[in-house]
């Protein structure tokens, strides 16, 4: 007799047993089975014997798992027929691995209930042994019948265990038996208490937050009383304080998914667990592994136990705390994560701008947590953003008040004091749609933007989300957070999709970056191109053309001026200046491939049975003037220039002044030459970016941005244009970096970053290397040898980029105080009474004459210092003072806005000055005067 299959287990979660087996001979090992590290493993179909027949392939389902990725052997083999490794739960079983022996050969001996014997039937002739041979063959399908029937009650009872877990409504998390009726009423006991803390913190944030605005409007009120002021008799301080939030647009209750969520987290959590603890039974000596750290040393570890932090806390404890995130062989790489072998560490802390990004996207997180536990809404996205963070969340007919925000920022607080750490797990996408299900946004991106198997989810607190990470520690890292705006978004930008609700927030280390950030803050609005616009009469917008802007006068002088010096720089190399249509057909889009790539952003409309669109860009129109005549080598390379107005149909929710807009010019340019001739022209399209932004007295940071995913044409070509580019950029001598896949898609480019006053950074001029609208638009050239069939290439070059926005980012970097050569106010005359009103007039009409915009004021209201007074604020570069020994000597008397006094100077000395200021187009000129 051989010895009994062995039983299963029971399952930690049931008290019942599981039923015996059928008896059976011992079973010989086959083939050893490796627990997959694939991002899904397959139950295994049972393994056959080489005697008898083989039982019917039964395709069993396949289960995603994320596992580490290592191959891990199994080594708990048992002597027994069946052997099932016992799986999580909340997932379907692990491989069945099964054990066979061939039947032994027949013999008379006695039967048994699990396996019949046949005995030897001694008779002599060939009926005899093929009757022995018959039933042996039916002896051994016997047995394999019932080894079958043994599968089927196997499968069906993992399944059963499988949902008894599943729907298990309060289950320990350790593994262990089912909770008693005390422990479950214990637990809901906690969950109460634990909601009434953090409904107790939100009523302390909310008067603390009553107090400190009452207190503000108190201070504000004795302010106006010691200036003798008298406040508005229908406001009181009351009055000024905003209302208080109505606690019925709380969440009172977390939502259902957050507790379905957390109890998916922690199943998959375990199952990774149990598959690191196999892999550490080994007790593998070679699991030790050599860490370099940046400075040079070396620190000996252990391969999925020594993590970044550990690393850094050998070398200092001080430079663990400040240790923002790891770079592991160039990969950022959370701190907390096991090292997996031989590495260069890398401790990047805030002062790295790639550490400031994983600190501001942790603390996005932080406000996602506060959002979901405030509003139960649905999370969408938190994309990087400049300086600061955001979260999007969907909450259908609900929208977030601005009064709501100091209660946000207080559950931030609360979540960070309790200094949640970040895990990550990586997880099957299959898994997490059914992880994610309650979220329709986050279907969407594993369906849509996730490519590969697997991918990572974070959890902090009761926030699990899809993230790549990596993120910091534990929420505690970050310091201090404000939450300080919120507005409007939609879904993937379109307009059609849902509308979702936008928070921003920003977090720094410290107290004193804070406190830097927010004056910062104070001196942006202060410079906000809106406000500057408005005050100086530039411009302006009208809700009957959303996205256009009306210039007023001073506004063009600005625009025209800006026009009239990329002009002249076109002129001095050899730029020739083209006009082309505003509208086209769609056939000259789809040609050109924009209609597959843009017509989204495109005005289109219907005439005579085709449909037409504004253009968006002058390139395909530049490609029709190429081709409306043979071409010569001779003529390389071909440089058109071009300031025709541009449309692009901007989301309504993107315009922003003259940052986005939906009608606008640039200085469009588009270089036509050979191959040989690039880095030539590369190199003098450097030299332009270079002279125009030292004339507006910004420094820059050059960008190349390499072949995207979406790209058009050969890689041959893309890899040659690249290098190309990267020879011109090392030449050039500035310092520049490479943004992988952030090309157009028709070819490379270089994209330059300037950094304003303020210390921002915004991405204006461009070069691009286009290989792929010759092709399309069948532009050929007749070569030095003849062949009539070479393409040429095309430079896109814009220097300005878009005037309007232009505008915008100069008038916010000059604080509204114009170089005397853009300024749209550029001479006050002011005379000093009202004898001398007409010669004041003379000499405004001069200058004017001369090229320079000059006013006077002849308010009669007003005193001597008063009007010097507005003519500063006003921003005049010079004030020309004039009396009656002025008009005598046919002189001016010269002061500038800052208050520096030259004095009295000849008419004609002063214009002189006047125009060589101009024309050098210097940055300070009341200093050179």
């Amino acid at each position: 007799m051989a010895p009994p299959l062995q039983r299963l287990p029971s399952h930690p979660g049931c008290a019942q047993p599981a039923p015996p087996f059928h008896m059976a001979p011992p079973l010989q090992f086959l083939e050893p089975r490796l627990i997959s590290p694939l991002p899904s493993a397959t139950i295994a179909p049972p393994l056959h014997g080489t005697a008898g027949p083989t039982l019917p392939h039964r395709p069993a389902p396949t289960v995603p798992i994320a596992p580490p990725s290592i191959c891990l052997p199994v080594s708990f083999y048992r002597p027994a027929s069946a052997v099932y490794n016992q799986p999580h739960p909340a997932l379907a079983p692990r491989p069945l691995f099964i054990y066979r022996q061939p039947c032994p050969a027949p013999a008379v001996r006695p039967f048994s209930a699990g396996c019949p014997r046949v005995a030897s039937v001694r008779v002599g002739g060939k009926v005899a042994a093929m009757a022995a041979e018959a039933l042996a063959a039916e002896a051994v399908a016997s047995r394999l019948a019932r080894q079958e029937e043994d599968i089927r009650w196997l499968w069906a009872e993992v399944h059963r265990l499988r949902d008894e877990q599943l729907n298990a409504p309060d289950r320990c998390q350790a593994e262990g038996p089912c909770l008693t009726r005390e422990v479950a009423q214990l637990r809901a006991e906690n969950r109460e208490l634990r909601h009434c803390l953090y409904r107790l913190r939100l009523c302390l944030a909310e008067e603390l937050s009553h107090q400190a605005r009452l207190e503000s409007a108190a201070r504000a009120e004795a302010g106006r009383a010691a200036a003798g002021a008298q406040p508005p008799p229908s406001q009181s301080p009351e009055e000024d304080v905003k209302k208080e939030i109505d606690p019925d647009n709380e969440v009172k209750n977390p939502p259902n998914f957050m507790k379905e969520r957390l109890k998916f987290f922690e199943i998959l959590k375990k199952d990774h667990q149990l598959l690191l603890a196999i892999y550490e039974k080994k007790g593998d000596s070679s699991n030790v592994i050599t860490v370099r750290v940046a400075d040079g040393r070396t620190v000996k570890g252990e391969a999925w136990k020594t993590t970044p932090y550990q690393v850094a806390a050998e070398i200092s404890q001080e430079l663990a705390e400040t240790t923002v995130v790891a770079k592991v062989n160039g990969e950022l790489w959370d701190l907390d994560r096991p090292l997996e072998g031989d590495a260069t560490v890398e401790l990047l802390t805030f002062e790295d701008e790639e550490a400031r990004a994983v600190y501001w996207h942790s603390s996005a997180h932080v406000l996602g947590e506060a959002l979901e536990l405030h509003y139960g809404g649905l999370l969408c996205c938190s994309p990087p953003g400049d300086g600061s963070f955001h979260y999007d969340v969907y909450l259908e007919d609900r929208a977030v008040s601005s009064a709501e925000l100091p209660v946000l920022e207080s559950m931030c607080q609360a979540i960070i004091k309790e200094q949640q750490p970040f895990e990550r797990l990586e997880v099957s996408t299959k898994v997490l749609l059914d992880l994610f299900k309650y979220n329709k946004f986050k279907c969407r991106i594993l369906k849509e933007k996730v490519a590969t198997p697997t991918t990572t989810v974070y959890r902090c607190g009761p926030l699990v989300e899809l993230c790549k990470g990596p993120h910091v520690r534990h929420t505690g890292t970050i310091k201090v957070i404000k939450i300080f705006k919120n507005s409007l978004a939609y879904w993937a930008d379109n307009p059609e999709m849902e509308m979702l609700q936008r928070v921003y927030g920003v977090s720094f280390p410290d107290e004193q970056r804070m406190a830097a950030w927010e004056e910062l803050q104070e001196e942006a609005r202060a410079r906000d191109h809106r406000t500057i616009g408005k005050e100086q009469e530039l411009f302006f917008f009208h809700d009957l053309s959303p996205g256009s802007c009306f210039f007023l006068p001073r506004g063009a002088c600005i625009y025209n001026t800006l026009i009239d010096f990329i002009r002249e720089q076109h002129h001095q190399r050899n730029f020739t200046e083209v006009l082309s249509p505003n509208m086209y057909s769609c056939k000259l889009w789809e040609a050109s491939g924009h209609w597959q790539h843009y017509s989204e952003n495109m005005f289109t409309f219907d005439i005579d049975k085709d449909t037409f669109a504004l253009k968006p860009m002058n390139c395909p129109g530049h490609c029709l003037m190429f081709a409306h005549r043979p071409r010569s080598w001779r003529e390389m390379p071909i440089r058109l220039a071009d300031f025709g107005v541009l449309h692009r149909n901007e989301p309504s929710g993107a315009l922003s002044g003259l940052t986005c807009v939906r009608r606008f010019q640039q200085d469009d340019a588009h270089i036509f030459c050979t191959v040989g001739q690039l880095e030539e022209e590369i190199k003098g399209c450097l030299q332009f970016l270079q002279s125009v932004y030292s004339t507006f007295g910004f420094s820059f940071q050059l960008n190349l941005s390499t072949r995207p995913e979406n790209f058009l044409g050969k890689i041959e070509l893309w890899d040659e244009a690249e290098k190309q580019l990267q020879n011109s950029l090392m030449e050039f001598g500035k310092t520049w970096k490479i943004n992988p896949g952030e090309g157009a898609f028709y070819g490379p480019k270089i994209d330059l970053e300037i950094k304003d006053a303020l210390g921002r950074y915004h991405q204006c001029a461009t070069i691009q290397l286009d290989f792929q609208l010759p092709i399309r638009f069948n532009l050929t050239y007749v070569s030095k040898d003849g062949d009539d069939k070479k393409n040429p290439v095309i430079i896109h070059q814009a220097i300005l980029g878009s005037v309007e926005r232009m505008i915008a980012i100069l008038s916010e970097n000059y604080g509204g105080k114009w170089p005397f050569w853009l300024s749209p106010r550029q001479v006050m005359v002011i005379p000093v009474g009202p004898t001398c009103e007409k010669y004041a007039l003379q000499i405004s009409s001069d200058f004017f004459e001369e090229g320079f915009m000059a006013d006077v004021d002849l308010d009669r209201g007003c005193t001597l210092n008063n009007k010097i007074q507005n003519a500063q604020l006003a921003q005049y570069n010079f004030i020309f003072v004039v009396g009656e020994k002025e008009e005598t000597n046919n002189a001016v008397n010269v002061q500038t806005r800052d208050n520096k006094i030259y004095g009295e100077i000849s008419v004609t000395s002063t214009i002189d000055k006047l125009k060589n200021l101009k024309q050098s187009r210097t940055l300070n000129a009341e200093e050179e005067f």
